[in-house]
């Protein structure tokens, strides 16, 4: 199957080729949003995710941004740095590992009931192989949720991620769930830019094929 999308040569270079693990050596215990935008991703998860049920945290960090009066049965978190995975107390287990790497997630099929990317998918140079192993972990009909601000590491982010603004960000994420296999894809735009005011937070999401 072509990853790529049809889109040209490099799209998915990053200006740092550096190994990822030692950029993600240092732990950062801080929020890549703001609050406003974080409050916003909570709310969004409250409605969206299911309470009770077994949630993946993807490229996680030290904060899930989960509500915290809702119980999940478990919280999976997967990152690249292991103290902030060891900070963050929503996570009932984690794993370290560099998808760029290796994109296999090692979960049992169809053992997942949602999962997130906060504010990560723009770091991902095979976000289709990616997404084909999130589809296989989540149960039929399971959620994943992708939301992304305009703040990145400009150096680990890929190319075709520079070229695009928020609409295009939004269009992009939702072309890699469609060849990922998903199905049901929304794109809700949480908060709005306001220059030196507001982040903006757009998720898209979408649904494995239901039994």
């Amino acid at each position: 199957m072509d990853d790529t999308l049809g889109l040209p040569p490099g799209a998915f270079a990053k200006i740092d080729s550096d190994d990822d693990a030692l950029f993600y050596e240092e732990p950062r215990l801080v929020y890549h949003i703001d609050e406003h935008a974080v409050a916003a991703l909570t709310e969004f998860y409250r409605r969206a995710l299911p309470a009770g049920g077994v949630l993946f945290d993807m490229m996680s960090s030290w904060v899930s941004h989960l509500p915290p009066d809702i119980h999940y049965a478990e919280v999976i978190g997967h990152g690249m740095n292991a103290a902030e995975l060891a900070a963050n107390p929503r996570l009932s287990r984690s794993f370290v590992q560099d998808l760029n790497r290796d994109p296999r997630l090692p979960l049992a099929d169809a053992s997942i009931d949602a999962a997130t990317i906060a504010v990560s998918i723009q770091y991902l140079q095979q976000p289709i192989a990616v997404l084909r192993e999130v589809a296989r972990v989540l149960r039929p009909g399971g959620l994943v949720a992708i939301s992304f601000s305009n703040r990145c590491f400009p150096t680990k982010a890929v190319q075709i991620w520079h070229h695009l603004g928020d609409d295009g960000h939004a269009r992009l994420v939702a072309r890699y769930l469609l060849a990922a296999g998903f199905a049901e894809i929304t794109i809700d735009r949480l908060a709005e830019w306001i220059e030196d005011a507001q982040d903006p937070l757009i998720v898209v999401t979408g649904r494995t094929p239901r039994a």
